[in-house]
């Protein structure tokens, strides 16, 4: 199949329609995008023997959508990741936001943040590379967060990739920081768990965290630690190991600082592959962090597609960001967004089938 096939996924309690649009480049690849959340609810990829599989976790129904909180798909924000205490002060004004993580930290933009939102499309488009566009608008003061704030993500199937394009604007001075949700499993949906996947991230440093999951402050080097994932090393090979990082987590639930690109372009952030199928994923970004979390907290509550459980490890997902609390870490990249500016950003995920490599550094 080739080109955009749109139907009705389901409704909301209030009566509105969600559509499920796929996009297929009839090279193997296809992507279906719910209107609920921005979600990806399905992402087919070839294994090394061409036979397709989702490599995406999800649900058969909107119901397990709007149950979930686990955000499985979901584009998020308004801030993706954490912000301590629920409160950030922005000109000189302190801002209390909703607090949707006990004790008492904002995570993932609150307790109705994007991934609970029904996006509007704009358009799709079948050449020269199927897309679809959604728009959302968040009003002053959701979740407490200042501004209205309009949103346009764009999802372009590019050859061999998944590109998400995020685009924003606000009439006040706001925080941003958005990213999709994807929990992904390259074995497809009865493969098991992801600690036999092997992972690469380009980053030399970590933000090591507090018992509440917030950032120190400190970037801490990978160098000698169960974080260091510089040249390829399976998911699962150190988790286990006596670290006061990975117990905080219990396992990797950690932003990396990426070497980001020249001038705003996209870099390398990370490369995964799964021996069994072949299937391998690059993550390329225009942003400057990685939060890499290898599943944890899925603790199988919810059952997916086919009435598979989310077990603990049963995905991971490669959430490129802005770091977490940013809004009360002057030494952290800035996440505020002024009237007349525009918050721009792009994610690439690439898919190929593994070949030997000689020993040289994917």
């Amino acid at each position: 199949m080739r080109g955009i096939e749109r139907k009705e996924f389901g409704r909301l309690a209030d009566g509105t329609p969600i559509e499920s649009v796929t996009l297929a480049n009839g090279r193997g690849l296809a992507a279906t995008i719910l209107t609920y959340g921005g979600a990806v609810a399905a992402l087919q990829t070839p294994d090394r023997a061409g036979r397709p599989a989702n490599i995406v976790l999800g649900f058969d129904t909107l119901d397990g959508y709007c149950r979930s909180k686990a955000f499985i798909g979901a584009l998020v924000g308004r801030y993706a990741n954490r912000i301590a205490g629920g409160r950030f002060v922005l000109d000189g004004a302190e801002c209390r936001v909703s607090v949707n993580e006990p004790p008492n930290t904002t995570l993932h933009g609150g307790a109705r943040g994007f991934d609970k939102a029904a996006w509007r499309i704009v358009s799709t488009a079948a050449t020269p590379e199927p897309s679809l566009s959604l728009t959302h608008s968040s009003p002053d003061g959701d979740q407490g967060f200042p501004g209205q704030l309009d949103i346009g993500v764009r999802y372009t199937l590019l050859g061999d990739a998944l590109q998400i394009d995020y685009a924003a604007a606000t009439d006040r001075p706001t925080v941003v920081n958005l990213t999709n949700h994807s929990y992904f499993n390259l074995a497809g949906p009865s493969g098991g768990d992801i600690l036999g996947h092997e992972l690469l991230i380009d980053a030399d440093r970590f933000t090591p965290v507090d018992r509440a999951l917030i950032p120190t402050g400190e970037q801490r080097p990978v160098a000698g630690t169960p974080f260091d994932f510089r040249s390829p090393t399976a998911i699962g090979a150190r988790i286990g190991a006596a670290d006061e990082q990975l117990s905080i987590g219990r396992g990797y639930d950690h932003n990396f600082v990426l070497h980001g690109a020249a001038e705003g372009g996209l870099a390398r952030a990370a490369w995964v592959r799964d021996a069994g199928t072949g299937r391998v994923m690059e993550a390329w970004t225009t942003e400057p962090g990685l939060q890499f979390y290898s599943g944890n907290f899925l603790d199988g509550s919810e059952a997916g597609f086919g009435g598979r459980r989310h077990d603990r490890h049963a995905g991971f997902c490669l959430e490129t960001q802005h770091f977490p609390d940013s809004p009360n870490r002057p030494g952290f990249p800035s996440t505020v967004l002024r009237p007349g500016q525009t918050f721009s950003s792009t994610t690439l995920f690439r898919f190929s089938i593994d070949r030997p490599t000689n020993g040289e550094r994917p």
